[in-house]
């Protein structure tokens, strides 16, 4: 049957039904056979979202017999006849597909209805993305109710649908008896700490979900505390987004303190949150404990140099972290060599990468990330640097290579200037040999390289040093 016919078979929905769900429009809903079948970007048919409106049917056990008789587009076309809904060219596309992504395309309570019809005995789809779809509340019910048939949708996107606490209590629910949803990204959809309860006590002793992501909402300090409770009890998520939120003072030690005792998670993202010296120690704390914790996203919150130093007291103690994100914090070069020190001193440290790319650093900081590099493995450090620090690091390399070129080395060159032969050379005969010689450094580059061979400011250079 061509998929694109009428068909007399409909979706059963009682009288009573349809006239609550249809709403009066101008706009006409194209019939079954119609090859103009595009899909429409603006939010279809609103719904209402109160509890007397919503029927806690998709349909009957009649339609649902009639159904299995139907491909799936035909199912979804029909469904779209029925209750008003235009249909979507994307989802007659890809129903036989494992990826169905529909962000974006303003589905609505009454487009989002009629997917969830076709989707309740669909067993090819294993990610369903449906963000900013103006779900509303009843569309996020219909979903919900979707689930109790449907076991292969294992990863969920609905974010940025303004969902609030009305939402976040129908999906809590769901997860009660979730056995098949492992990823959840619910970014953006205005959840406060209220939404963030329903969460925890959803999810307490869940070992399901291993992805979730609530970025991006509105969780303060109570909701910092149950989402805390809820990583001290929970025992299957691995990742989690808590980023742009305002988790901060109790909310976000009471996060800390469940990342103490959590036994799973692997990667936690807090950026954007107003970390600061609190926080960090909090932090601090945590890590000294958890084993599980391989990457940390502490980006754009207030952690300046007494702050990371707070955080490299549980850094000096953790075996396990890998990742650590810290850039777009007020940190300077003395906390960037604060936290390059911990980690190299640290010889169970696991740390592979840093991500430090606002913080400019100085000469001895390179210098100590390459005696590092040197000693440990590969260590991935991202850092600004200014060019005269560039240049001023490249002066030794030049001061070798030309006496090289002379067949010479650094020994030779000083021994050449002690007569008296005290393995000491004043800094001022040094600068003058370093010029007579033409040997091509600036100023600035020469007065470093005196800095790095009187590293105590004796106006003396001890060169037995060059003698190894």
């Amino acid at each position: 049957m061509d998929p694109y016919e009428e068909d007399s078979v409909v979706i059963q929905l009682s009288e009573e039904q349809e006239e609550e769900e249809r709403q009066p429009s101008d706009q006409s809903v194209p019939p079954t056979g119609s090859q103009d079948q595009t899909d429409d970007t603006s939010t279809q048919g609103q719904e209402g979202d109160s509890e007397a409106e919503w029927d806690t049917d998709l349909e009957t056990d009649s339609g649902t017999n009639r159904k299995q008789s139907l491909s799936q587009a035909e199912v979804y076309l029909q469904a779209c006849q029925r209750i008003g809904a235009i249909p979507v060219s994307s989802i007659l596309r890809h129903l036989g597909e494992t990826d169905l992504n529909l962000n974006h395309y303003g589905l609505g309570p009454l487009g989002t209805k009629a997917l969830a019809i076709v989707l309740q005995n669909n067993n090819h789809i294993t990610n369903l993305e449906l963000e900013d779809n103006g779900l509303q509340t009843a569309g996020t019910r219909y979903l919900m109710e979707m689930f109790q048939t449907n076991i292969s949708i294992q990863s969920l996107n609905l974010s940025n649908n303004q969902l609030r606490l009305e939402g976040a209590d129908i999906i809590s629910k769901m997860l009660l008896d979730n056995y098949y949803i492992k990823s959840l990204k619910l970014s953006g959809n205005d959840f406060d700490d209220s939404a963030a309860k329903c969460f925890a006590d959803a999810l307490k002793g869940d070992y399901v979900v291993k992805e979730l992501d609530l970025s991006h909402n509105k969780f303060c300090d109570a909701g910092g505390v149950h989402l805390g409770h809820m990583l001290a009890s929970n025992v299957g998520i691995e990742v989690l987004n808590l980023s742009w939120n305002h988790l901060r003072m109790s909310g976000a030690v009471a996060v800390c303190a469940g990342l103490k005792v959590n036994s799973t998670l692997k990667q936690l993202q807090l950026s954007w949150n107003g970390f600061g010296r609190m926080e960090s120690e909090a932090l601090g704390q945590a890590l000294r404990q958890n084993s599980t914790l391989v990457l940390l996203d502490l980006r754009g919150n207030r952690i300046d140099d007494d702050a990371v130093t707070l955080l490299c007291q549980g850094l000096a103690n953790n075996d396990t972290l890998r990742v650590l994100k810290l850039s777009h914090n007020p940190l300077t070069n003395i906390g960037a060599l604060t936290l390059l020190k911990t980690v190299k001193n640290n010889t169970q440290s696991a740390v592979e990468e840093i991500d430090i790319c606002s913080v400019f650093v100085c000469e001895a900081f390179v210098e100590l990330l390459e005696e590092t590099r040197q000693k440990g493995p590969a260590l991935d450090v991202q850092y600004s640097i200014m060019s005269f620090v560039t240049r001023n690091l490249s002066a030794l390399q030049i001061f070798k290579k030309f006496l090289e070129e002379r067949n010479e080395s650094i020994l030779d060159f000083f021994h050449a200037l002690d007569k008296e032969e005290t393995m000491k050379v004043s800094t001022h005969d040094f600068r003058k040999a370093v010029k007579e010689a033409k040997i091509p450094l600036d100023s600035q580059q020469l007065e470093w390289l005196i800095g790095k061979f009187d590293k105590d400011y004796t106006a003396t250079i001890v060169y037995s040093q060059f003698a190894d």
